[in-house]
């Protein structure tokens, strides 16, 4: 066989055992035999194998089969999944007609092998293509909507600017979050970086490539790079992976859209940055043996020992990303064990020969780069349909990997027959501890030691002598006579089992009795009795007694008792203590178990967390990664790349919270720093950042598109310096303070100022006007106060009426009330006789005499300027209740957001610079819910326009608003709210639906399922009418006054 034979047959084996893996995590069926028939009769085609499978399962029930591998050879230097082997290797002890399963292998073999060699493409390479093409096509669609997308970029550079040194994010081009999350978390390998950075082509391939795999993998190893460069030095936020996406897109033609799966993407990826560094390694050592720094980075070797009906075996294999299944385990560890031990392998541990078998795997070389691939989709039989497995799964920052190398095989062995021996004890202990906590024989159990003391109570209750519905009359009186008094000896009153009929009219009864004499009444009145009213009396009368009691009990009977359940309850207490602390001391014995010093030298970190919110068919990626050098983690979420936190890792990825959860964990070795180091200049020393790190081919490239992106920015300014030049108009005072033309405002302001001189007239006579312009302002500043200290409801708001009452709330400096006092007495409407003309005048000279270190006018303007904003904000949230009110949401929404968001700004600055912030929230939240809902009522018809319809509203309205929702995650209802609204459209996933809705779906999710907090486009403001102060208040009150009276959790 040829080397070139060799390699194709090897490359063949591991496309046909990936499918194998594939197939067998997707439908759950571990019988390999039955598996590889799947994959004959679909041509190697999942979608139909998966559905051949389904079908055969439907009709015969599944055997439960341990089947164990034979491994590949040990040369073998390419990827074998974990726990299989190449085909050709395959030794099948497990079916009846071996010679025919080889030959159907051999034959799938054979044809895979020859479209190989015809095209230089896989079958499951061609299947990525599908979705890459998808992605484009989505990206290139999206240029022409005419409704705003989620991740449209903001029409001002200066929002797409990097700051700083912040990590640049990736653009998502259309359902592309999966190549973000791959890409940023290989970027941070700082050595891997530097491998992408650093690659040259092979120079014999420079300029005609001689394969088809070269024409392929050279060219999107050069857009890596210059994606990687970009991400180095860029000056924008972020940057567009189109063009690496374009290439792969282009090297698989096909027409089908999904959305890609990570792993197998990962898988790929991987594979080609393989090969094109083999490449290059095969030309610098020629005739040498070569090493492959993709290989040396990410694979690992495993050491197979077990027993196969008897007889042992050992082989090493070769691994990538190593798979874990997560149902059914609490941990990362427990996932692990139970991934390196299959089967009952008791004689490995023994001499003896036995029919038994099962396998062990030992790790005999660790990848500095360790991926895990946690398997979270399982294929459910009865719906026919993938399912998300949802259950918390922990894993911790520091993973030591000593108990499963090769070399400590034999102390780990030690261990963990001391483990299972330990958990044997415990869940005896636990039996037992169950037994106390959960008594009885009954349907209900209670805590042992409740019962005794239960009993304990019932017998210390003071004895009763009656029975419980003896001294009750639950018929009414005949004739309307009062109710007697019971023959019992005790005068004790019980609740009825009924309501007691209505008590007699006593005012018709009150002079006389029923024989007419006094002495009938007063013998009456003495018969009375107090009767109980649950309905009605607002508490239970003192001498109803409030447990039930024993009837009769001695003293000496009730000593024994109490002695005896004093004693017993004692004894299950201490017994329960016992048990529990027995239980702790094994459950931190296990935890310890390998943490002595021989068991902690191979301690791997956590680089990477990659996490899927979603379901099976569809959702968002995003990945944290952790900063060495900041000490810290971040969230890169597409074009957003922001500080995080562990526990906000630990929300979104154990699993268990919304819908959220890792599906890829990536550790490093901790003692091989090579890995995150920075790279220093070996002349001076420097450490190396920005374009200092790029090979001068790809500083050209960084550069050109800085200076592209700079000439943007340069326009926009010279733009917006254009457009501030023609609005700047002269600066005039507030127009709630003086207008030009006697509008009502200013009528009403010069009513209120001519009133406050009259008053200072009549209380100041034959004063100047300087002294009557003195007392005029401190009259008004005094009614102003009045209204500012008053406690008023929110219909009856003060500070909508002037703009002192709102200073006065908020302590603005006195200065600032001075002037705008001032400012108000210096109206020139007030010119209509001569005492205001006077004090017009002296109010004006005192403006101009104020010097310009006695005011700053900065601070005057910006308190003026949030006034302005105040009663816009007012304007906002009036409209927006209105419209709510109203029931038309869609244009009520933008009317509360921006409500919400102008007061937040407010509400910044101080507690009364606006409105309550839950009420604006709640009616904000209240909107976006219904519009969800009635979206959602649209897509449900299933006919086009309707559905159209419903997805518009969600595009454009409902989700562009959703950041603003977990933008800042204190207010849990709306976080509560977002997930409501996500698993309403989640909830359609596996439905019957026709192809056209399934993909307008599927189109639609990732946008929903995005958890960025940043806002990626968003509406202008509604243009709002101008109201005078007087319609204001009475509109603003009105509207008020109706959302009191309508239930809110807001308010």
């Amino acid at each position: 066989m040829t080397v070139e034979q060799n390699v194709l047959q090897q490359h063949s084996q591991k496309h046909q055992q990936t499918l194998l893996n594939q197939l067998r995590e997707v439908t759950g069926t571990t019988d390999v035999q039955l598996l590889q028939q799947a994959l004959q009769v679909s041509n190697g085609d999942l979608a139909e194998a998966v559905a051949f499978l389904t079908e055969k399962n439907t009709k015969v029930p599944q055997q439960e089969e341990a089947t164990y591998y034979q491994t590949a050879q040990m040369g073998n230097d390419r990827y074998i999944s974990v726990g299989s082997q190449a085909d050709t290797n395959v030794i099948d002890l497990t079916g009846d007609d071996k010679d025919d399963l080889q030959r159907a292998i051999a034959l799938s073999l054979e044809e895979s092998n020859r479209a190989f060699r015809e095209t230089g493409i896989t079958d499951e390479e061609q299947a990525i293509s599908r979705v890459l093409e998808a992605s484009i096509a989505e990206n290139k669609a999206s240029l022409i909507r005419t409704h705003t997308e989620v991740w449209s970029d903001s029409p001002n550079p200066y929002d797409r600017k990097r700051q700083d040194n912040c990590p640049v994010g990736l653009k998502n081009v259309g359902n592309t979050c999966w190549f973000s999350a791959v890409i940023q978390s290989l970027f941070n390998l700082l050595e891997f970086q530097r491998l992408v950075l650093h690659y040259s082509p092979p120079a014999r391939v420079q300029d005609l490539p001689r394969n088809q795999k070269e024409h392929r993998n050279l060219p999107f190893m050069q857009e890596l790079r210059n994606l990687f460069s970009l991400m180095v030095g860029s000056k924008r936020k972020y940057v567009d992976p189109s063009r690496a996406v374009e290439i792969l897109k282009d090297a698989f033609k096909s027409s089908e859209s999904q959305q890609q799966d990570v792993s197998e993407f990962t898988h790929k990826l991987l594979d080609w940055l393989e090969d094109a560094f083999q490449m290059k390694a095969e030309e610098e050592r020629e005739g040498e043996k070569t090493k492959n720094p993709m290989v040396e980075l990410f694979y690992g070797r495993f050491l197979a020992v077990g027993v196969l009906e008897g007889k042992k075996f050992e082989n090493t294999e070769m691994f990538g990303q190593y798979p874990l299944q997560v149902n059914g385990f609490k941990d990362l560890h427990e996932c692990l064990e139970a991934a390196m031990v299959e089967g009952e392998i008791e004689s490995l541990h023994s001499a003896e020969n036995s029919a038994k078998s099962g396998q062990e795997h030992w790790f005999t070389e660790l990848p500095p780069v360790l991926t895990f691939e946690l398997s979270r989709f399982e294929f459910n039989q009865a719906l026919g349909r993938p399912e998300k497995i949802h259950n918390k799964l922990e894993f911790p920052p520091i993973l030591y990997m000593d108990r499963y190398m090769d070399r400590n095989r034999d102390i780990t062995r030690i261990k963990r027959e001391e483990i299972r021996r330990l958990k044997e004890h415990l869940t005896v202990l636990q039996q037992r501890l169950e037994r106390y906590l959960s008594y009885g024989s009954g349907p209900k159990r209670f805590p042992l030691a409740d019962v005794l003391q239960y009993a304990m109570e019932f017998a210390s209750s003071k004895p009763v002598c009656t029975s419980p519905v003896e001294d009750i009359d639950t018929a009414a009186p005949p004739g309307g006579t009062v109710a007697q008094l019971p023959p019992a000896p005790r005068q004790e009153s019980h609740l009825p089992l009924s309501p007691p009929p209505p008590p007699p009219l006593y005012s018709a009864l009150s002079d006389q009795g029923p024989s007419g004499s006094p002495e009938g009444s007063a013998t009456q009145a003495q018969q009375r009795v107090p009767i109980h009213k649950p309905f009605t009396q607002s508490r239970v009368p003192p001498d109803l007694p409030m447990h039930p009691a024993p009837r009769h009990i001695t003293e000496e009977e009730l000593r024994v008792l109490e002695g005896c359940l004093h004693r017993w309850r004692s004894e299950v207490e201490n017994d329960t203590r016992d048990l529990q602390g027995s239980i702790s001391r094994i459950h931190r014995t296990i935890e310890l178990m390998y943490s002595d010093k021989s068991m902690m030298q191979v301690p791997y970190r956590l680089h990477a967390v990659l996490v899927h919110e979603g379901q099976a068919n569809a959702g968002h990626y995003w990945a944290y990664i952790y900063d060495p050098h900041h000490r810290c983690w971040m969230k890169y979420n597409d074009i957003s790349v922001t500080k995080s936190s562990w526990e906000e890792l630990v929300r979104d990825s154990f699993g268990g919270y919304r819908n959220a959860s890792a599906y890829c964990l990536m550790y490093i070795n901790d003692k091989k720093p090579f890995l995150i180091e920075e790279e220093f200049d070996k002349e001076t020393g420097q450490m190396l950042s920005g374009l200092d790190k790029l090979p001068p081919d790809l500083k050209e490239y960084v550069k050109e598109d800085n200076q592209l992106f700079e000439r943007e920015l340069e326009e926009w300014k010279a733009q917006q310096e254009k457009l501030s030049l023609a609005a700047t108009a002269a600066a005039r005072d507030p127009e709630y303070m003086e207008q030009p033309s006697p509008t009502d405002d200013s009528k009403r302001l010069q009513e209120d100022t001519e009133r406050a001189i009259s008053r200072a007239a009549t209380e100041q006579d034959h004063k100047s006007p300087e002294a009557l312009l003195s007392a005029a302002i401190k009259l008004e500043y005094t009614r102003l106060l009045r209204f500012a200290q008053e406690d008023t409801p929110p219909e009856r708001d003060y500070r909508l009426q002037h703009v002192i009452v709102y200073f006065i709330q908020n302590q603005a400096p006195k200065k600032i009330l001075e002037r705008t006092l001032l400012m108000q007495f210096a109206d020139r409407n007030l010119e209509f006789d001569e005492r205001c003309k006077s004090i017009m005048n002296v109010a004006r000279a005192k403006l101009d005499l104020i010097k310009p270190e006695e005011i700053n006018m900065e601070e005057y303007e910006m308190w003026h300027q949030d006034y302005r904003t105040f009663r816009e904000t007012t304007i906002f949230l009036m409209l927006g209740l209105e419209l709510f009110l109203k029931k038309s949401f869609v244009e009520a929404l933008m009317y509360l957001i921006y409500a919400y968001q102008y007061n937040k700004e407010l509400l910044s600055k101080g507690p009364y610079r606006g409105h309550t912030e839950e009420l604006i929230a709640h009616y904000r939240r209240d909107c976006l819910l219904k519009l969800n809902e009635h979206a959602a009522a649209l897509f449900e018809t299933g006919e086009e326009p309707e559905v159209n319809t419903g997805l518009n509203i969600m595009n454009e309205l409902v989700v562009p608003c959703i950041p603003l929702l977990l933008v800042d995650e204190v207010e849990e209802k709306d976080i509560v709210a977002v997930e409501d609204m996500r698993n309403r459209w989640c909830s359609y996933l596996g439905q019957e639906m026709g192809s056209n809705l399934q993909e307008k779906l599927t189109d639609f999710l990732p946008k929903l399922l995005d958890c960025s907090t940043e806002i990626k486009s968003f509406h202008d403001p509604p243009k709002l009418p101008s109201y005078s102060t007087l319609e204001l208040c009475e509109r603003f009150g009105r509207v008020m006054a109706s959302v009191s009276r309508t239930p809110a959790d807001g308010r």
